[in-house]
This record gives C-alpha cells, structure tokens and sequence, in this order.
C-alpha cells in the first residue's frame, strides 16, 4: 500500500493545487469544492472579495481545509516514517501538502502586522511565527530516514509563504470591486509577482523576475499606481534565520516618480541622483532613487510615454545592463530593484509617431497588465457602485465607520438619482473619488464641463460645446486650452512656445484626462 489511501489522493492532490494555483481564479473554488465536497460553504469566491468584510469573514471554508490538511498530513507522516521505499511522486505530494499546512496554520497570525501596524509588533509577530513554523518543518520535513526530493530549505519557505500572505492581502486591499473585469485585473497582478508557475517561481524565479519590468497600462484615473502598489509591496523579501527576522525597511521599499510633473532635468536627478556642482542648484550630492532601492524594491514610473527622448536613452541602458550615473559623474553605479511604470498613452501610435522608443517599449512589454474602465466595472457588475463609494468614504472618513456608511447611502442616492446608471464616468475611479468629495460638502455634485452635453461629444467638440454654452469658467477653459495645445504640440516645451507661457505653466494647467480625450481624437478622427 503507498502512502495516500485511494480515498485521500483527491484530497490531498485538492489542497496541493491551493497551495500553487492563482487564488483569484475559478480553479481555486474548484478545488475547495473537490476537497470539501457535501462540506462546501458556498461564499462570494476569492476574485470576488468586497473590501468591507475582512478575508476571514468571506472565507468560511478556510478552517475546514485547514482541519482536513492536519488530519492528512498527520496521517501520511506516521506513515512515511515506517515506509521502505516511498515513490518519488507520492514524496512531492507529500511536500506539497505539509507546506500547504504551514501556510494554513502560521500564516494567519500576521494578518494585522504585515500590512499595517509598528514595526516593532510585526518583528514579535514574525519572529513568534517563525519559531512555531521551524519546529514544525523540522517535525515534517527533516526526516531521520528519508531524504525528501525537493530539499527544501526552511528560511526560504517561509519567506516565500510570507510572500504569498503579503501578496494576497495587498492586491485585497489595493483592487477593489467584484465584476468580472476586476477579477481579471486582481488575476493578472498575481500574475505579474509569481508568474503562472508557483513551483518554478518558488525553485528559481524569485531571484529573476526582478529583472523583467512591468507594464501597466489603462485610461487616466483607473488605478494604475494602485496595481504597481500592491506589486511594488509583494515583492520577496530574503528570510535570516540567525536574526529571526527581515530587514524592516524592504517592505515599504517602493518609490514613485510621476514624469508627467517634473522637467527632464528634475527626473533625471530623482531617478540617478547627482554631485554637487552637475547643474544650477545642485550644492550638495544627491542619491537618486535607482541607488537607493533595494534588491526587493520597486521604482515606479508613472506616465512613462510622457518621458523625452533622451531619458527614454538612459532609462534602456538601466533596463539592459542594470548600470547607470549619477549627473555630472562617470562611476557606474547599479541598480538591484524592480521597475514598474505605466501609462495612459496608445505606445504603439507614439512609436509610430517617433515619440517613443521601440526598442525601450520591447523591453518593457514582456509583462503588461491592463486597467479596466470605471465604466467597464459598472456594466458587468453595477453593484460595484456602493462597493467603491463605500470604500471611497471611508478613506475620507476613517475615524467614524457610522458617518462613513451615513455618507455612502447619500452619495449612492445621488447618483442614482442624478446621473442614472448610463453615466459613462470618463474621469473613471479619480472622477467618482471627486464626486464624494463635492457631495460631502455641497450635496452635489456637477461633472467638469460636462453638463449639459451628449456624453458622445469629445475632444475639440466638446470644447467647442462648452465655449458656445458659456459653461466654463476662466480657469477651466485656460486648463481646457492648455491641454489642447499640449496634445497637439507633444511636449511642454513647444505647448509653452505656441502659447508665449513658460512651460511650468503648461504643467500646472494641464488636465491629463483631457489630453487623453484629445489625444484620442487625433489618432481616431472618426471615433
């Protein structure tokens, strides 16, 4: 007889695939569902998840798995250890399992510190799970008479299990709805920390995908930085065993540079840093991000197709050979982090254009996520409404759950009232965030030079609409104009020249929703 009765393989091969499989996929309710059977609580599945209930409170089958993880693995090891000649398969099976329970049985605790909280309780937190999860690998694992294939090293597993807890709870708390769009979008940012081969990534991955950058891509106001946060903070984090403990900062090592707000000069310093004396202003030396970021950090980029051509020269040589220069220095300095940067712009039509580097867009597409519209999000799942504006307010009113519930109820009737379920929400997650805002304090709310118009109307027509109208103030049309300009002339620089301003002005009025909508326009005329 092998180790696994007939009865417990479906079980154990079940809890296997949970311990390795995308949680924010269907196959992971499939599988409970083969392991619990009759047992199976029916719950809002994991892709699922609402930000108003905790994970425990949405996840009512976890204990049960647990239990039939404990009775199993418990079972198998009595077993194993008057074994003769176990197979090899049913070994791996076996690893599988026992690491699938230590995940189920130490991996909760940290719930409340590894988020949030001091540094010194997540130290005790870590350090408590830690003993508890080496003695029972030891008890496992390290066998007094078989060598198990995998030879997995303790430190390591836990970190990655660490990893695994840190990541599911980052993109829980970053991505937020429950349509089909989301789940895809919660899928794929699983995707770009492990890649879709937990095993692979847990023998060699980790120390590679380091090295290959992430792209996101999706309108203005879709929650693009949100994606490169919840990457940026499920990076791996080596364990040291003869501290107990990991290097604190490496958890919050996440840095972010919008290209769209600063001048070449200024972006080129945060990113390479630079000695006194590079340029007017520079009077002491500076470290840049990429210096300071650590082997378990991420820089993001945000608006990357905004970057000029010669930072788009530098940026590549980073992303080939990992070397770089402070300003006004020739020692190459290296940069061991992770870059994720995103944009709103079509980069095909801007390589088209000449405006961005084909050869730095092939080095960052390996791996592309995409943002879903507000619009999108709404249409296959309208719920979602009440599920963003109740998370909305209380990011706007965390003191007080009662007023931020009070202040949800209003925002959702006003909508519903005033809008309907056909607004179209151009301004996307950024434009309902505002809406609460307006209603918060004036009881309404009244979207940007829109009222008024056919929601079909864009661009230059809406512009146009909104002059003839009289419906802009003197700020919105300098800002309306500014953004025009600015979509037609590519730069800040020649936006300033047409428009006899300097160009801090141009960054100062531009709208970069408008010139999305712009923009749009010009690379599809008929649209």
């Amino acid at each position: 007889m092998g180790l696994f009765h007939s009865r417990e393989l479906p079980i154990a091969e079940g809890l296997a695939g949970i311990g390795y499989c995308n949680p924010f996929l269907p196959e992971r309710i499939a599988l409970e569902q083969q392991i619990l059977g009759a047992d199976y609580l029916p719950s809002p599945a994991i892709m699922h998840w609402q930000p108003t209930n905790s994970p425990a409170d949405n996840y009512p089958n976890f204990p049960r798995l647990r239990d039939r993880a404990e009775r199993l693995v418990d079972a198998v090891h009595a077993r194993l250890l008057s074994a003769s000649a176990p197979a090899e398969r049913e070994l791996r099976l076996y690893e599988d399992l026992v690491l699938y329970l230590l995940y189920a049985r130490h991996m909760p605790y940290l719930n409340e510190h590894l988020l949030a909280g001091a540094t010194q309780g997540r130290k005790q937190a870590v350090r408590k799970v830690w003993r508890e999860f080496a003695k029972d690998f030891a008890h496992y694992l390290m066998l007094p008479t078989i060598r198990l294939p995998s030879r997995h090293e303790a430190a390591h597993a836990f970190a990655v299990l660490i990893q695994l807890h840190r990541a599911f709870l980052s993109i829980y708390q970053y991505i937020i709805g429950g349509s089909m769009p989301i789940a895809r979008l919660r899928a794929a940012t699983w995707q770009s920390i492990f890649s879709h081969d937990m095993r692979r990534y847990a023998r060699v991955l980790y120390r590679c995908l380091v090295d290959v950058p992430t792209l996101v891509l999706g309108p203005s106001g879709t929650g693009k930085e949100l994606v490169a946060r919840a990457i940026g903070h499920s990076r791996y984090v080596p364990f040291d065993p003869t501290t107990d403990s990991f290097p604190a900062e490496e958890f919050e090592d996440f840095r972010a540079l919008n290209l769209s707000a600063l001048a070449p000069t200024l972006i080129e310093s945060e990113l390479f840093g630079h000695r006194r004396g590079a340029f007017s202003g520079a009077i002491g030396d500076r470290t840049g991000w990429l210096e300071t970021c650590g082997p378990s950090g991420t820089v993001f980029l945000d608006e990357i197709g905004d970057l000029e051509g010669g930072m788009q020269v530098k940026l590549l040589r980073v992303l080939q050979s990992r070397v770089f220069q402070r300003v006004g220095e020739s020692t190459d300095r290296t940069f061991r982090g992770k870059i994720v940067a995103a944009t709103n712009r079509n980069l095909a039509s801007e390589i088209l254009q000449s405006r961005f580097r084909e050869d730095l867009y092939f080095r960052l597409c390996a791996d592309i996520v995409h943002t879903p519209t507000l619009r999108e999000q709404l249409a296959d799942s309208p719920g979602d409404l009440a599920t963003l504006v109740a998370f909305l307010t209380q990011r706007i009113i965390p003191e007080d759950q009662q007023e931020s519930a009070s202040l949800a109820r209003e925002v959702v009737a006003w909508i519903e009232k005033n809008l309907g379920d056909k607004y179209p929400w151009p301004g996307n997650i950024r434009e309902l965030e505002q809406c609460v805002r307006n209603i918060m304090i004036r009881g309404s709310y009244r979207p940007s030079g829109r009222t008024g118009l056919p929601t079909e109307l864009k661009g230059r027509a809406r512009l146009a609409a909104l002059v003839t109208n009289g419906e802009l103030n003197q700020d919105q049309l300098i800002r309306h104009y500014t953004s025009l300009s600015f979509a037609i002339h590519g730069s800040y620089a020649a936006a300033a020249d047409h428009l006899q301003v300097n160009w801090r002005t141009v960054r100062e009025k531009l709208d970069a929703d408008l010139v999305t909508d712009f923009r749009e326009e010009f690379q599809n005329p008929e649209g």
